[in-house]
């Protein structure tokens, strides 16, 4: 079977809903009309033909994260001070001549490189350095960047070179910098030739809350956007192909600038200085993973949802320790440190399953919601034991410790059902919401009994804390297509959505007026 997920942008009118029992209310943003919305699934492959050649080479998604990162020449295509940018898992790097310019996404924002609001910007700057240093690409990357942004081609971007590396040369007298990584850390290396000081590197940080060297040695940044960590340098000169190590550490001056303190090395030869720059912490194994959701308890512990491919996915105290076939869901706890895995396990049967959506209570218990496509997916005390089409929501609810199921079931009709986001209350019911191009989607207390007959319709569901019924189940849409991508629930109990319509008849109920959107 062909699974074709559709890439390109959908109208942008967003839906906020706030469900009172039997009340909505709806804000529509406008936009120009582009086709169908995409969904989480539809977004991550353009097709998926098992058992075929794909005209995506999946190898390359598979090892994209041992990749080098890639640096564009600023050809226009962002501010005129960058020379060049690069983009990694969760932020991006933006080259000047005096500064390095990282700005930090976080949260659903950095998940799979999404456009988003910035969280933080973090400059990194030479003290004293020369400002007018040669800045080149090395290593010219086979691939190009292109930007085709609105309708007029005179601000399109085409061709635009890549580089595995961008070197500042002289940036101090005898000392260049140069930066590289991978997809999931990036590394810069002082190189300083035979006769030079490096004792006149100096760095500051602005945007950072706090700078210490820990117990490790590394160089910990506290932002508001996650924490970074500069690991403790590896400092080393080569001989004959071989590297020596030089002891090494960060040192800190009294105003808080940064530099290195080195042991004794051979001054005639040249000396490399390598910090590694890594962001939050990364869950993964051998093939493509991707985080979706994450929730935090009371105490401080992550709880994390999204897909591998990968059969080497770390578990710990796993309800499911192998995968099955295709993408799994997975589901892990993290703790307060972030530094432990209270549990992982993957979770999915003999096809395609997404995590997409995750809540915790007050208990612990962890609440998950996604899509399926195996009609072998793990089910306990179910509501709906067997789909009814393909794909189809689901819904489970995992005790504290992640070893047991509380719940697991389908959610969804005859045809395509998928669902989004999840949010749970103080009494332990779960509110689902996502999208439903079923005639037959399950409806109890509904505001919509029925399908709006566009190409999808939102819908919203309650369900009570065992899992075992819908306190309320309604499609929420009109004749085009509409889509719900997050849910939340306030202490009374009323449900608040958000998503997308592409339908001009959407119910509304004291929208806000045209001229404040």
């Amino acid at each position: 079977m062909t699974r074709v997920r559709l890439i390109n942008a959908a109208r942008i009118i967003a839906i906020t809903v706030g469900l009172t029992g039997s009340s909505f209310a709806t804000q529509h943003l406008t936009g120009p009309d582009q086709g169908p919305p995409v969904t989480h699934q539809q977004i991550r492959q353009e097709q998926v033909t098992p058992g075929s050649e794909n005209p995506i080479d999946l190898k390359v998604q598979v090892r994209y994260s041992t990749l080098p990162l890639s640096f564009e020449a600023n050809q226009g295509q962002t501010d005129w001070q960058a020379q060049f940018l690069s983009r990694g898992k969760g932020y991006t790097l933006f080259l000047t001549p005096t500064e390095a310019v990282l700005a930090l996404r976080s949260g659903a924002q950095a998940r799979d490189n999404e456009p988003g609001a910035i969280s933080t910007v973090l400059r990194m700057r030479l003290v004293a350095a020369n400002p007018h240093a040669t800045v080149t690409g090395l290593d010219a990357l086979p691939g190009k960047a292109h930007y085709f942004i609105g309708n007029d081609p005179q601000k399109w971007r085409t061709n635009i070179p890549t580089y595995a590396a961008v070197r500042y040369q002289t940036v101090y007298p005898g000392v260049d910098l140069v930066y590289y990584g991978t997809q999931r850390q990036l590394e810069y290396d002082f190189i300083v030739a035979p006769g030079a000081d490096p004792r006149v590197i100096r760095l500051t940080f602005e945007g950072a809350d706090s700078l210490d060297v820990d117990a490790e040695g590394d160089l910990v940044l506290r932002t508001t956007g996650g924490e970074l960590r500069l690991h403790k340098p590896l400092v080393y000169q080569e001989t004959d192909g071989l590297q020596q190590q030089i002891p090494g550490t960060y040192r800190l001056t009294d105003t808080r600038q940064v530099g290195f303190q080195l042991a004794a090395y051979d001054r005639s030869r040249p000396l490399v200085i390598d910090p590694v720059l890594t962001y939050a912490t990364y869950l993964g194994g051998n093939d493509l993973d991707s985080g979706y959701a994450i929730a935090v308890d009371a105490a401080g512990n992550a709880y994390v949802t999204g897909s591998t491919w990968s059969s080497d996915f770390p578990t710990a105290n796993a309800l499911q320790p192998a995968k099955s076939s295709g993408p799994d869901a997975f589901i892990a706890k993290v703790d307060t440190t972030g530094t432990a895995l209270l549990y992982s396990t993957y979770f999915g049967g003999a096809s395609d399953d997404w995590g997409n959506g995750i809540a915790v209570d007050e208990a612990g218990n962890a609440y998950v919601t996604g899509e399926t496509w195996s009609s072998d997916f793990p089910r306990a005390n179910a509501l709906r034991p067997v789909p009814g089409g393909i794909p189809n929501a689901f819904v489970a609810k995992l005790d504290p410790a992640g070893r047991a199921l509380i719940y697991s079931t389908y959610l969804g009709g005859n045809s395509d059902d998928g669902a989004n986001g999840i949010a749970v209350d103080r009494a332990g019911n779960a509110y689902v919401t996502g999208y439903t191009s079923s005639s037959d989607f399950p409806t109890v207390n509904a505001l919509q009994p029925t399908h709006g007959e566009g190409f999808s319709d939102a819908f919203v569901a309650k369900l009570d804390p065992a899992g075992s019924a819908l306190i309320y189940a309604t499609y929420l849409g009109g004749s085009s297509y509409d889509v719900a991508y997050g849910i939340a629930v306030d202490h009374a109990g009323n449900a608040y959505l958000t998503g997308l319509t592409g339908s001009t008849d959407f119910p509304t109920v004291n929208p806000l007026p045209p001229a404040r959107v």
